[in-house]
Order: C-alpha cells, then structure tokens, then sequence
C-alpha cells in the first residue's frame, strides 16, 4: 500500500508540473519580452543628453529663424516712430504764420503817407519761405509796391541766410516803373535780442544796394510793449533814370508803444525822426537835396 500511495503520489506531482509548466514559461517568456522591450526602448534614446540638445535645437532654428525678422520689423517701425515723434517735438514741424500792419503817419509839415505791410512765412525751422509786401501811399502820389519772395535756410542758432528776388513799381516815374533785384541776406537774433534783417540787393542799371532792419521790444508790463527800431538804405552804386546819390539813402530812428489787446491784436502809436538823402541829376528828374523830418502817427498790427 505504501508503494501504492508514492507512486499515486509521485504520478500527481508530475501531471501537475505537466499542466502547470506552460503557465510558468508563458510568464517567463513574458518577462523576458517586457525587458527585453525596455532594454530595446532604452538604446533608441542617445546616453548622451548633450546630442538630444543638440537634436532639439537644430529643431527648433528654423522656426526662430522665420520669427526674428517679425522682431526686427517691429523693432525698426517703433524706432522711424519715435524718430518722427522726435523731429515734430523740436522743430521738424511744417508751421506758418503772417502779419498784417497799417500805419499812418505825418510829418512836420502835415503830408501824410499811409505805410502797409504783410509778411508771410512757411515751412519748418531749417527751411523756410518768406513772402514780404510793402505798400507808400502818400497824399497826392501814385502809390509805390514792393514785393520779396525768399528762400530761408538756417545756418545756425538764431539765424538764418536768405535769397530770392524783390519786385519794385513804382507809378510816379515815366519810365522803368517796374524794377527786378536779386536778393541776399541775413534774418536772425543779433546779441541783446535784436532782431534783424540785412540784405543786399542787385538790379539792372547797376543798381547795388544795401538794407538794414534791426528793432528789439522792450516790456513794461505783459502787454504794453516800447519797440525801439533802426531802418537804414545805403547806395552802393546806381546808373538808372532815377538815379540816387551813393552813400546813406535813407535812415528812419523810432520808438513804436503798442498796446497788445491778445497775440493778434496789436494796436500802436510811432515818433520817428527821419534822413533821406537827395536825388542825382538825369533826363528825367532834377537834383535835389536831403531832407530831415519828424512822423508821427498809429496803427494796428494782426497777427495770426
């Protein structure tokens, strides 16, 4: 019996191992497989982390490369923008501004002469153009006009050259009414805060000449106002019909007081002594001599 028993025994050890072995080496062989999936998932990936960097980044360049130019552009119209906001605040601005004026005035022996001006200005603190009327309308005389278009450049702080051309005409003569000049000059703020105008001018029949305008406004209270000013004509040469001696042709010394209502109002009253110098002797006028004189007068100026 007790052989029996082992045998019995061992013959179901065996079927057991028998129907329990594919079981164990399935799961073997899984094991296996598992690891052998790993090690394999393991050796696609470089040891190396500075090449999967290396890997990244040359990925990554291309895209880089096509958003930096974005950058730039955005970079270059912020500055033209703040470039151009720059040269509006301090002075790259186009500006214009004109004054009208009309005064009366008389002299000692009470003829009167009504004087009108207009000057016109355009373009930015470097480049400018100048347009200047003039108007003599004295009693009992054809009126006489001057016009002078310029070109202004400024050269430094305050001043600024000028050149252009003046028309004259002048109604009173018999011949050569009309009279052409070639201008140039200087416009600026002389020291002590003079302003001032110097031109010399060039015309047919050797016509040369020299212009100086200087006057400076002197402040009582904000809006009264002394304006001391200095007018002189000097004749270099003239060889014309009207012809007039060489030397200082005329000098105008004055004090305007203006009262200024606001910045484009400005009414005035003006005391000025006055030199003018005699004409020379031609075909068509007799030779006269200097004359000196006081004017007085008013008038009002706009500005705008």
């Amino acid at each position: 019996m007790r052989i029996i028993n082992h045998f019995a025994m061992t013959t179901l050890s065996v079927s057991f191992l028998l129907l329990s072995g594919p079981s164990f080496a399935q799961l073997s062989h899984q094991t296996m497989s598992m690891a052998e999936v790993q090690t394999l998932e393991s050796d696609k990936v470089p040891a190396n982390h500075s090449q999967h960097h290396v890997v990244s980044t040359t990925a990554q360049t291309p895209v880089e490369a096509k958003q930096a130019p974005s950058v730039q552009d955005e970079n270059t119209n912020a500055n033209d923008a703040a470039s151009a906001e720059h040269i509006k605040e301090h002075g790259g601005q186009i500006y214009q501004q004109t004054t009208v004026e009309s005064k009366w005035l008389r002299n000692d022996h009470g003829e009167g002469v009504l004087k009108s001006e207009l000057e016109t200005r355009i373009g930015t603190d470097e480049n400018k153009i100048f347009i200047k009327l003039h108007a003599d309308d004295a009693e009992s005389q054809q009126a006489e006009y001057e016009t002078k278009v310029l070109y202004s450049r400024n050269v430094a702080d305050f001043w600024d050259v000028q050149a252009g051309l003046r028309y004259r005409n002048d109604q009173n003569r018999e011949v050569d009414q009309d009279q052409v000049d070639a201008v140039i000059g200087v416009h600026g703020l002389a020291p002590y805060f003079f302003e001032t105008n110097a031109y010399l001018y060039v015309g047919q029949d050797n016509q040369t000449s020299l212009s100086l305008e200087t006057e400076r406004d002197l402040l009582l209270t904000q809006k009264l106002i002394l304006k001391p000013y200095l007018d002189l004509n000097v004749v270099l040469s003239d060889d014309s019909s009207y012809a007039q001696k060489t030397g200082l042709s005329t000098a105008q010394l004055g004090l305007e007081t203006r009262y200024e209502i606001n910045k484009k109002v400005m009414p005035f009253v003006d005391l000025s002594y006055s030199y003018r110098q005699g004409n020379e002797e031609t075909v068509w006028q007799q030779q006269s001599s200097s004359e000196n004189e006081w004017l007085y007068g008013a008038g009002i100026r706009f500005k705008f």
